[in-house]
């Protein structure tokens, strides 16, 4: 004898009728909840965990029109930054989180350049596009060309980033303004970037002092280890940015080691100097990376020089600082020849670069993904 259908059975039928007649939401193909079921069910989505963090720094740019990178683009009626950059490096670089580039000239329409200094840059205002083109986010200007032709010039360099939304680091209007720490949100954490410079042997570019214009120093490095201090207080990662070392050399000075290795012990979580024209060892210390100089970047006709966009990757724990957690430093390897700057896109190429890096450098290696390791 054949069993009455039980009452909960007969619900159950009249239910999924009712879904077939008015189309109620079928499930998601694989088992998957749309948004609005999770919603609908009260599931909340699954909050990230960890995060991810990169921090972009290149050496010597330099969109004077009175030299030869931007020379060049004049005279092949070009206006694209493609054609002295190549995309690769472009499109590795607006990846990032945050872009710093050494500004190494003033923008502005306005001043004589500085009597008796050999090499002077000055390039127009409108050229600051270039560096919205090349993704970049902040520019230092602690270096021994920003003030290449006087006040009123170097006034205008800093208006014209002001007015294209890019902060700078290293100067300013007076002492306050130039010392920093300048603090970015990147992520929603604070990144703190430090900037003096002890470049010239011949002084050109003033200190600011007071309310006196000028750029931050550290020929003496008390004050950049001030700031450091302060920032390492203040912010959840620091880099200091030192622009140092003697040019077209590999050999370091006894201030960038020991400057280097002061500025980690007093809080910086990462040191990346430049100014010497051409790449400079890199080393851990206490476990934090030095990059003791990025060299070139876009600046000059050297025949082959080779350069890198330098990455600090941070990883970590939701709830954690970057500072505790995984901190690596990334090369993406180039060479600039004559005017134009080439990503490294062969294995070779990339190997050569790596080996002579390590070969300048003291105790790091290099993988083939351009990721130093501490050599024990």
């Amino acid at each position: 004898m054949m069993k009455k259908p039980a009452p909960i059975y007969l619900a159950v039928v009249l239910f999924c009728a009712i879904c077939t007649l008015f189309g109620c939401a079928q499930p998601q193909p694989g088992g998957a909840s749309s948004s609005s079921d999770a919603a609908a069910s009260g599931i909340q989505a699954s909050e990230p965990t960890s995060y991810h963090l990169s921090l972009g720094f290149i050496g010597d740019i330099c969109l004077a029109d009175n030299y030869i990178p931007m020379e060049h683009l004049a005279e092949i009626g070009s206006t694209d930054i493609a054609d002295g950059i190549d995309p690769v490096f472009i499109q590795i670089m607006k990846k990032m989180d945050l872009m710093w580039a050494n500004n190494e000239f003033v923008f502005s329409d306005q001043g004589e350049a500085l009597e008796g200094k050999a090499f002077t840059f000055k390039g127009s205002p409108k050229n600051v596009h270039y560096l919205h083109d090349l993704g970049i986010d902040v520019v230092g200007l602690a270096n021994n060309h920003v003030f290449d032709y006087g006040e009123a010039a170097f006034f205008d360099t800093l208006q014209t980033l002001e007015d294209a939304g890019i902060p700078y680091t290293g100067a300013g209007r007076n002492e306050k303004e130039a010392r920093g720490p300048v603090y970015l949100d990147v992520e929603g954490f604070k990144i703190a970037l430090v900037n003096a410079s002890s470049a010239e042997y011949t002084i050109y570019t003033p200190e600011a002092i007071g309310e006196e214009p000028g750029i931050a120093w550290c020929y003496d490095t008390t004050k950049m280890i001030e700031d450091i201090q302060t920032a390492a207080q203040n912010a959840d990662f620091v880099i200091a940015l030192p622009h140092w070392g003697t040019e077209h050399s590999t050999e370091l000075t006894w201030e960038q080691t020991e400057g280097a290795r002061a500025f980690i012990d007093a809080g910086a979580d990462a040191v990346i100097g430049a100014h010497a024209h051409n790449l400079q060892g890199m080393e851990y210390y206490n476990g934090k990376p030095i990059l003791y100089n990025l060299g070139n970047f876009w600046f000059d006709d050297y025949d082959v020089v080779d350069t890198v966009v330098a990455e600090v990757r941070l990883t970590g724990e939701i709830g954690s600082k970057p500072r505790e957690g995984k901190i690596e430093l990334v090369l993406h390897p180039g060479t600039q020849s004559e005017v134009y700057t080439a990503y490294a896109s062969t294995v070779e190429e990339r190997d050569r670069i790596f080996r002579y890096i390590e070969a300048i450098s003291t105790n790091i290696t290099i993988d083939e993904n351009g990721i130093l390791h501490e050599a024990t």
